[in-house]
């Protein structure tokens, strides 16, 4: 499945159990020798929602969310919560979209984390000519750039130095946007995956820093290379992330093929 372009491998596990390593979520994701996704999603069961869903991205290493995926898994299932490791999530369909609250943002700074104490409205860092960002955690964490026009190539360029710099424990995922009427242009660099057509957390955590900048107001359209989400969220609400889910194919595959 995909959304907006961010796709996934989703595994059932909830009648037989999948056993999942790094190894094999790595495996499994490769474009090349395996399916091929961004994330590898391996629903379970809960006994705190209607499911569990566990997330791997594209190099092995696990993520606490996935926006995009939720929708996804909302869709192939008809679940109206999911449990994750960032928390409980709810959604619904809306029409032709899927509706999904993702709970509230956190700003601490030891909710991120980071490394030591930072303003996180604001942080005092830079990487070349992007500077000051805002660091969240939506259920996964966040950095968001606001810029004057989005250059994609610098994203790419400069993405895996931010990812994975010392100041962020856990690495993080990287926001870079610009505001016009139309609404937000957002790319994206995903912890773990690299440069995606859309990242659904992504538009949370940047449709948050714009209203809470006031760049923007609720609710505002983050467009993305592979299309847009609508983000609603006002402070001590949930964040809300409204947009389309797309079924690809249905098969089996062996997994000891994969080693």
């Amino acid at each position: 499945m995909h959304g907006l372009g961010n796709d996934f491998v989703i595994l059932d596990g909830r009648v037989e159990p999948i056993a999942m390593t790094e190894a094999l979520a790595k495996a499994l994701s490769d474009r090349q020798t395996g399916i091929g996704c961004d994330q590898l999603i391996l629903l379970g069961p809960s006994d705190r929602a209607a499911m569990r869903m566990d997330i791997w991205n594209a190099d092995g290493s696990p993520a606490e969310a996935c926006g995009n995926a939720s929708r996804c898994v909302i869709t192939l299932t008809g679940a109206a919560s999911i449990e994750t490791a960032g928390g409980i999530l709810q959604g619904s369909a809306e029409g032709e979209e899927i509706e999904v609250a993702i709970g509230e943002p956190r700003f601490e700074w030891n909710a991120i984390p980071l490394a030591y104490p930072m303003d996180t409205a604001a942080l005092p860092m830079a990487w070349e000519e992007l500077s000051r960002p805002m660091a969240l955690n939506v259920g996964n964490s966040h950095l968001v750039f606001f810029v004057d026009a989005v250059d994609e190539e610098r994203v790419r360029a400069i993405g895996p130095a931010i990812e994975q710099d010392p100041a962020f424990p856990d690495r993080i995922n990287v926001n870079v946007a610009s505001t016009g009427a139309d609404g937000i242009t957002l790319r994206t660099w995903e912890r773990g995956a690299g440069l995606t057509l859309a990242c659904g957390t992504g538009a949370c955590a940047t449709g948050v820093a714009a209203i809470v900048q006031r760049k923007a107001t609720s609710p505002v359209k983050v467009l993305m290379k592979g299309g847009g989400l609508t983000i609603a969220w006002a402070p001590g609400e949930p964040i809300r992330m409204r947009g389309p889910a797309t079924h690809v194919f249905t098969g089996e595959i062996d997994l000891e093929a994969l080693g």
